[in-house]
């Protein structure tokens, strides 16, 4: 059976690279582990560029101003916990935002970024490829997450889309993914096949539940996440129901006609 996973996907990085900084925001929760992160990359003597400035906090978000000259402002994707506070930074720094999926690529004083589009988290998630001086790192937003795993939650969230952007991501061997909640981990490829083994093994037991009848998402979680906090069961049954979609989309016998609502 597979259980509800709480550890990293892959070795926890030891070390940022010297021009990244990071900036947790003050919003811990279930779903947002020990914060929202703010990642701030910056060439020595250059402007920062800022990724998810986090929540409209304002201690947080004059932490993330002090590493003025701010030479941009970018989203991975559009959820509150990491959008709500760019008003006031871009208030605060007088610098521009580029919202996923406007940006076609940046550059500030050598540290340059590259979108990546991997919908599935959300319709409009992004991860970037950074790279300077010789390094190169991935910011992954919540498609893949320092911690445990992510939620794809129907209709926004697409499990076909985010199996697919998993797909993309695994390419990216020996890159340290830097993303939206959690620890920094060490190798971006292996976080991602890790993390695409656990959603197929977890999809072939909902596949299970709905054989065994299960009729809706409810009672898919009481049977495949009885191991869970319960108080996590409505996050999963968000989940479950992106899988339900994803399994009538396959049209098998068993969940034809099975709504994911």
């Amino acid at each position: 059976m597979v259980s509800h996973v709480t550890i990293p996907a892959a070795e926890v990085l030891e070390a940022l690279p010297d021009w990244v900084t990071l900036v947790r925001a003050p919003n811990p929760g279930p779903m947002t582990l020990d914060g929202t992160n703010t990642w701030l990359l910056r060439a020595p003597g250059g402007g920062s560029i800022v990724v998810d400035p986090g929540p409209l906090d304002e201690g947080h978000l004059r932490a993330v101003a002090a590493h003025a000259p701010v030479a941009a402002i970018v989203l991975t994707h559009g959820h509150i916990d990491h959008t709500e506070g760019v008003s006031r930074l871009a208030e605060l720094t007088g610098a521009p935002v580029y919202h996923p999926p406007v940006l076609d690529g940046l550059d500030a004083d050598g540290v340059t970024v590259e979108p990546l589009p991997t919908p599935g988290h959300t319709m409009d998630s992004v991860c970037f490829v950074v790279r300077y001086g010789g390094e190169e790192i991935v910011l992954t937003g919540d498609t893949i997450l320092g911690r445990g795993t992510t939620v794809v939650a129907w209709p926004d969230g697409n499990l076909g889309d985010y199996l697919d952007s998993l797909a993309r991501l695994a390419a990216l061997d020996g890159r340290p993914a830097l993303p939206g909640h959690g620890p920094a981990l060490s190798d971006a490829g292996v976080a991602a096949r890790f993390y695409r083994s656990h959603r197929e093994a977890r999809l072939e037991q909902v596949r299970a539940a709905v054989t065994a009848g299960a009729t809706d998402a409810a009672e898919v979680v009481a049977r495949v996440y009885a191991d869970v906090d319960r108080g996590l069961w409505p996050a999963a049954e968000l989940s479950v129901r992106a899988q339900l979609d994803f399994l009538r989309r396959e049209s098998h016998p068993p969940v034809d006609g099975l709504s994911a609502t």
